[in-house]
């Protein structure tokens, strides 16, 4: 699947993985590229192509496994995957299973794939405001020891998701999250406009460093100002477009 634009984080060595955006796929329209969100209203044939594509460009042959992601703080080990209709409602994914390909959706919230090789554990984590709020990050972690891992060993990596420039905010917003801790007034800034702007990629750097996970990289690109490479569900909204896409990112195990 070369026209699959594969982005690969140094921390996750060769296990396989990738942060994909919207080249490479089959869909047109508002969501024309490589839309994978069954919550968008493309053409089923086309999404059921993408994650064909999206598989293959990561671990081919490999078997997806998504959640019904609700922006919250709920971890799930997975063994198989879920049927469509049956997937739980939860926004990280743990596993010690061969052959899985875990898949988080996004359109600007943060994909977080984690991994202790030694182990042979994964995860994958949705991580939008709420959810890093809600420590998404560490319900992954958690799940992770409890299948055996070791936090000293896990490395993580942040996907593309939206960046602090683009990324304005009100006041109440800040103050959900000073008052959760005062130290994360560092998160925001104030544009020349007055408004705040977030900085969720450091937030959720800064969630998993307090987890005591040393290794973490952040790809820095911004979805929403990227519209030829990613999806932004922001970006589409203040175009007054009728619909978005979502990308996936992906984490395996090899057989």
């Amino acid at each position: 699947m070369s026209d699959v634009e594969v982005i690969h984080a140094s921390a996750l060595g060769n296990l396989p993985h990738g942060f994909l955006g919207r080249r490479g796929g089959v869909s047109t329209g508002a969501v024309a590229g490589l839309n994978v969100g069954t919550g968008s209203n493309d053409d089923p044939q086309a999404i059921a192509e993408n994650r064909r594509r999206a598989i293959g460009s990561v671990l081919p042959g490999g078997r997806l496994a998504t959640v019904f992601q609700v922006h919250s703080g709920e971890a799930r080990y997975v063994a198989e995957p879920w049927p469509q209709d049956e997937r739980p409602r939860a926004d990280a994914m743990v596993t010690d299973r061969r052959g899985l390909l875990l898949g988080i959706l996004t359109a600007d919230c943060a994909p977080v794939l984690l991994a202790d090789r030694t182990a042979g554990i994964i995860a994958a984590a949705h991580a939008g405001w709420r959810g890093a709020l809600a420590g998404i990050t560490d319900s992954a972690i958690a799940a992770m020891e409890g299948i055996g891992a070791s936090r000293g060993r896990i490395a993580a990596a942040i996907g593309p998701c939206i960046a602090q420039p683009s990324y304005e905010v009100d006041e109440a917003f800040r103050e959900r999250f000073l008052s959760a801790e005062a130290g994360n007034d560092r998160f925001f800034v104030r544009a020349a406009s007055g408004s705040w702007h977030f900085d969720l990629p450091a937030y959720v750097r800064h969630r998993l460093l307090a987890a005591g996970i040393d290794e973490v990289e952040t790809i820095r690109l911004d979805t929403y100002s990227n519209p030829d490479r990613f999806f932004s569900f922001r970006r589409a909204t203040h175009l007054g477009e009728a619909d978005y896409g979502r990308q996936i990112s992906l984490i395996g195990l090899p057989g």
